[in-house]
């Protein structure tokens, strides 16, 4: 109970932390031992708190990060438990739907550049020579739409880092990504119109593995991903380097009179892995020791 409370009301802490406190507070009740009693309950008191902890964390009441042990609570009743696992589940529900939808955004992505690739492959050999320089557009872009009677204000840093544009009228931006959809680069695959034709050349331009999920996108409805923000401002529209090379996803796009952002380009997700997978969760008197 002592080590419970102890880790309890620090929230986080240390095996020597702990076992140093508690061998101070028995050590201060028990002035009449004799040292070389004392050396064998400090011992004996330093094993019990070994043994208090690896009790407290298989009952999931603490955890164990290398040597850092931190509180997480105490049993609940079966009715919170329940009412905690729901939300839970809830949880991972959310997080499973935001995987696939970044999925199905990464397969409509690979769809779209192989797609370009072979066109532009094709189109060299026909031509029997590259394409003239400037008419080469590299990815990634952006486009930047609006009304020929707007007026706009563009400043660019010094570095060549950053664009701030300032419209005086709507305007909608573009990325990559959208615009390869537009042309028709991702077989239709976006808005539920494939084709079996299509189907046939979708599913031959993602890993096998992912074949039969690109059959599933083919059959439903998949909308593509537009995020549209409306503005009451006309502060401007600040564009960097960074912005440019993430197909400028998220970005703040007003104006005075509103403005629409359509972009589908998603990053890849990267997996992380735990610092020490081999890491011992239980504890270990001659590690904590060294």
């Amino acid at each position: 109970m002592k080590v419970c409370e102890k880790v309890q009301r620090k929230g986080t802490t240390s095996y020597n932390e702990v076992a140093d406190e508690l061998v101070a507070e028995f050590s201060a009740a028990d002035n009449h031992i004799l040292p070389n009693e004392s050396a064998y309950d400090q011992k004996n008191i330093r094993r019990r708190v070994y043994d208090a902890l690896n009790v407290l964390m298989a009952m999931n009441i603490i955890s164990k990060e290398k040597k850092e042990i931190k509180w997480i609570g105490l049993p609940t009743n079966s009715a919170q438990e329940c009412q905690n696992l729901e939300v839970e589940r809830q949880r991972r529900l959310e997080r499973i739907k935001q995987k696939q939808s970044q999925l199905q955004e990464l397969i409509l992505q690979q769809i779209a550049f192989k797609n370009l690739v072979q066109r532009n492959r094709q189109a060299e050999q026909q031509a029997r020579r590259p394409p003239p320089p400037n008419s080469v557009i590299h990815l990634p872009f952006i486009i930047v739409n609006t009304s020929r009677k707007t007026v706009i204000d563009c400043s660019i840093s010094n570095d060549k880092f950053e664009y701030l544009f300032n419209f005086d009228n709507t305007f909608e931006i573009h990325d990559d990504i959208e615009v390869l959809k537009r042309m028709g680069m991702a077989c239709g695959l976006e808005s539920g119109s494939c084709s079996a034709e299509d189907l046939k050349v979708a599913r031959s331009l993602v890993p096998k593995a992912l074949e039969p999920y690109v059959t599933e996108m083919a059959q439903g409805s998949i909308g593509g991903v537009f995020v549209t923000t409306t503005g009451s401002t006309s502060n401007g529209t600040r564009l960097s380097a960074s912005d440019l090379s993430n197909g400028a996803d998220g970005m703040l796009a007003t104006s005075s009179n509103g403005s629409q952002y359509s972009g589908s380009r998603v990053e890849t997700p990267v997996s992380y892995v735990g610092e020490d997978d081999d890491d011992d969760d239980d504890f270990n008197e001659n590690d904590e020791e060294d």
